[in-house]
């Protein structure tokens, strides 16, 4: 068989890994930019090797999960040919290279890094010594524009800034679980030849046993960050000085508001916004839970030909764009999305709903979490109006594939068909947020969200205020007791859902 198939976290196009429902790949888009031929490409791959679906991943990479029938050597040669499969087969498990969705259409941003980003794949791809790196070993390359995805976990994030009407591209390094501001500023020009230098550091220090290691990852690797650690700032920094021709320009104080970006925004490309390009717009599309029937590919692909650029552009956040359409086929362009059973609205309950694969794919899931959210949206949309987005995140297990950073609410699968729910911002006790409520059921979870969602618009203190924040003014007890008085309102509407009120009663009582 010439896609092999192993027990690895991170699998790619050669090398995939065995997952619950069947053989799972996973093949990288660099910055999130596809062709409308690429895109073709996919669904039939998808058509004809699995279950005629995909899902667009949380770095921007297409996922065709439930393989069931070999991808032979002529299938993976025409993946080489349109720019889907590395021409090293060593290097392509390692993690593709992140952008902006908006790079060189964002009125905002300082720089264009399509070129850059197209530059460091180029260089991962063509460099077989690159192949035991750790497959998660990962870049990401901000312009400062609107959209920001400084903020994704990435081992090394570039970040344009502004100094002196000069752009350069400011070095932050992860260190597990926050980021070092190394200060380092680097012209675009020498970005390659800095990641080069990191990654020469990364494989002489954690490969203390290289003869034994492979490079697809059957053992274990350190990740960049435990180099760091290891070596310590300063010594990691001079490593890699020393594979560098010049020294490294450092500059402290660097504003970190370049750097962040508020969760609201990361949801605002949604729908129709204009691009730098006088007359043209993109269209944010929504892909409920990131999935994409190889059918509605296909519509899209036609969209983007006939009215755009013949590209798409995949994001982070598990949805696209259209982008490069004229002002005068706007309408058109959102009817046709509408005939392919998408929107682009982000006040629609599930446009910023997020699943990992849960249980029907998953191992170490212990819930249903794909179908769980797809129910809980449908049951939401048609009784909540919502000006604004709110993230509603299903894991089935602490290991939160799906999403890194903490939603407004989480939702933790602990045992079959049951929750713990969380809000607003991590504290000390757990990544997801506070503990509001233990183990409910998903029976029961629709109606109490219902509430939380209801006492939400009812009392934040601006239309603008999220979820998140909107929780995190209160204590849980507080919380709780906001919950319980909405079933007044539920009353009033002759309504009591799924969940009475002696049912949110026991989740009290549960949780003190």
């Amino acid at each position: 068989m010439y896609l092999s198939s192993v027990s690895v976290p991170c699998p790619g196009i050669f090398y995939s890994t065995s997952a619950r429902d069947g053989t799972l790949s996973r093949i990288r888009i660099p910055g999130g930019i596809v062709t409308t031929r690429q895109f073709r490409v996919i669904a039939d791959l998808a058509d004809k090797f699995a279950a005629g679906y995909v899902n667009i991943t949380n770095r921007a990479n297409f996922q065709i999960r439930e393989v069931h029938t070999e991808i032979n050597a002529e299938v993976l040669q025409q993946l080489r040919e349109v720019g889907l499969a590395s021409p090293i087969p060593g290097v392509d498990h390692l993690r593709n290279i992140m952008g902006s969705p908006t790079a060189g259409i964002d009125a905002e941003e300082l720089i264009d890094t399509r070129s850059l980003i197209r530059a460091l794949d180029n260089y991962i791809t063509t460099h077989p010594e690159l192949a035991p790196l750790s497959p998660k070993f990962s870049i990401a390359v901000d312009g400062g524009g609107a959209l920001k995805i400084c903020d994704r976990p990435n081992d090394i994030v570039l970040s344009a800034v502004e100094i002196s009407t000069q752009i350069y591209f400011h070095l932050k390094l992860n260190l597990g679980k926050s980021f070092l501001d190394t200060g380092i500023l680097l012209q675009p020009q020498v970005c390659v030849d800095l990641v080069d230098a990191i990654a020469k550091v990364y494989l002489q220090y954690s490969a203390l046993e290289q003869q034994n290691i492979t490079p697809y990852r059957k053992s274990r690797k350190l990740r960049l960050f435990e180099v760091l650690h290891n070596l310590g700032r300063e010594r990691f920094l001079q490593e890699v000085e020393s594979h560098l021709s010049y020294c490294l320009q450092q500059l402290p104080n660097i504003p970190t508001s370049a750097f962040t970006q508020s969760y609201l925004t990361r949801y605002l490309h949604f729908g129709v916004h204009p691009q730098r390009q006088q007359e043209l717009s993109y269209i944010g599309v929504v892909l409920p839970l990131g999935t994409l029937e190889t059918w509605q590919m296909h519509g899209l692909a036609d969209i983007a030909q006939g009215y755009g650029s013949a590209t798409l552009r995949l994001t982070p956040w598990q949805n696209l764009l259209l982008t490069d359409i004229p002002e005068q086929y706007i309408h058109e362009v959102k009817s046709k999305i509408e005939h392919l059973d998408l929107h682009w609205s982000p006040t629609k309950i599930h446009s910023a709903f997020v699943a990992c694969a849960g249980s029907t794919g998953c191992a170490s899931s212990a819930t249903d979490t794909k179908n769980h959210a797809l129910k809980l949206a449908e049951y939401l949309d048609q009784r909540i109006t919502l000006n604004q987005p709110v993230n509603i995140h299903f894991t089935g297990c602490p290991k939160s594939c799906a999403q890194y950073n903490n939603g407004d609410i989480t939702l933790l699968g602990v045992s079959e068909e049951k929750y713990h729910i969380y809000v607003g911002d991590r504290d000390n006790e757990s990544k997801f947020g506070r503990e509001l409520y233990q183990f409910v059921a998903f029976a029961e979870l629709p109606a109490l969200i219902e509430k939380i969602l209801q006492v939400y618009t009812a009392q934040r203190l601006t239309r603008h205020e999220s979820l998140g924040e909107f929780a995190n003014r209160y204590s849980i007890a507080q919380l709780q007791q906001m919950v319980e008085e909405g079933r007044r309102d539920t009353r009033d509407k002759g309504d009591t859902g799924d969940m009475g009120d002696k049912t949110i009663q026991n989740l009290k009582s549960k949780i003190e």
